[in-house]
């Protein structure tokens, strides 16, 4: 009767650090704050004009979208897919990194060391565009 107990009790105990593991892993809070771009970038499809920005981000939700809000001048908000999540490289302040391509500037990185992670971004490749615009200029010639 005693051995019973004993694997009824080690049963109920796995049970329930199994039924609380999932939970605490998904308990990661949403990460909030503010940030100023000094001039327009790109952002993906999204161009943004220079000015305050609010943004919001759910590590636990499904969809890995970042909410962006422009608080000064002209409203406007943004809905960005985050393309990674991975944990923050060691730094001391969150930052915007951007990489230059002909069409300008664009986002490829949003480092958030102050909430542990780092947030990648889809920035489109020159060779694309390069692509594009030859098969724009063969379109031409060949209508001629």
């Amino acid at each position: 009767m005693t051995s019973i107990r004993k694997f009824l009790y080690a049963s109920v105990l796995a049970l329930t650090t199994l039924s609380l593991a999932p939970s605490l892993a998904s308990a990661e809070q949403p990460v909030q704050g503010k940030f100023t771009l000094a001039h327009e970038v790109r952002w993906q499809n999204a161009v943004l004009p220079a000015g305050e920005y609010r943004f919001s981000f759910d590590p636990g939700s499904t969809g890995s979208m970042l909410l962006l809000s422009k608080v000064s001048g002209d409203r406007r908000s943004f809905m960005l897919l985050v393309s990674n999540a991975e944990e923050a490289r060691p730094a001391s302040v969150n930052q915007l990194v951007l990489e230059a391509t002909p069409a300008g500037s664009y986002v490829s990185e949003f480092q958030l060391p102050e909430y542990g992670m780092t947030l990648h971004f889809r920035v489109p490749s020159q060779t694309g565009e390069k692509q594009a615009a030859a098969a724009a200029a063969t379109a031409a010639a060949g209508a001629q």
